[in-house]
């Protein structure tokens, strides 16, 4: 991993553990074991960095979505895609963590609204285009439900629940979407 990659790991960790009105650059830096200075060179400003971080989760988000489906099925698709939510959802805790705390933050929120309108315009016109094709008559409501229940999973599973039936849930809405 080379420093930019590692300073992003960091920052997201922490940002995520502390958050982010309460973590300095310089704890970044001691922590990833590197100088202000490099964190300087490599991003302007500590928005600079979060934005940073917001865009590469936004990629993944990007490449998930944009996955080869030309041969799957709608229902399909989404089974596809709430398997990766679900894996990712585990694996990348962090990731998730931070990403809501930001959006719900106004300070964070506000530094971030262009990039968190670009994202959320993408998931719901990429869940919008599965819709079309399995009830286009109510495609756009069908997808902001299912966006809404993506992320009351997502917060509920990360910051309510100690003991959330994360697999239970996961193999309810993927019957519930996929498997009609």
């Amino acid at each position: 991993m080379d420093k930019r990659e590692q300073l992003i790991a960091t920052a997201t960790r922490l940002f995520s553990e502390r958050g982010f009105e309460n973590t300095p650059l310089s704890l970044v830096s001691e922590t990833a074991n590197v100088s202000k200075g490099l964190i300087s060179h490599h991003f302007n400003s500590k928005n600079e960095l979060l934005r940073e971080i917001f865009k590469k989760t936004t990629q993944l988000i990007v490449e998930i979505n944009t996955m080869d489906k030309a041969n799957l099925s709608p229902r399909e698709t989404l089974k596809e895609l709430l398997e990766s939510f679900f894996s990712q959802l585990e694996s990348d805790k962090l990731s998730f963590q931070l990403n809501l705390n930001v959006m719900v933050q106004p300070s964070t929120r506000e530094l971030l609204s262009d990039l968190i309108k670009e994202r959320s315009s993408f998931i719901l016109e990429a869940t919008k285009t599965i819709f079309d094709e399995i009830d286009g008559k109510n495609s756009l409501v069908m997808s902001h439900m299912f966006i809404a229940e993506l992320d009351g999973i997502a917060i509920s599973y990360l910051g309510i629940y100690d003991d959330f039936p994360l697999k239970q849930i996961k193999a309810h809405i993927i019957k519930k979407y996929a498997e009609q």
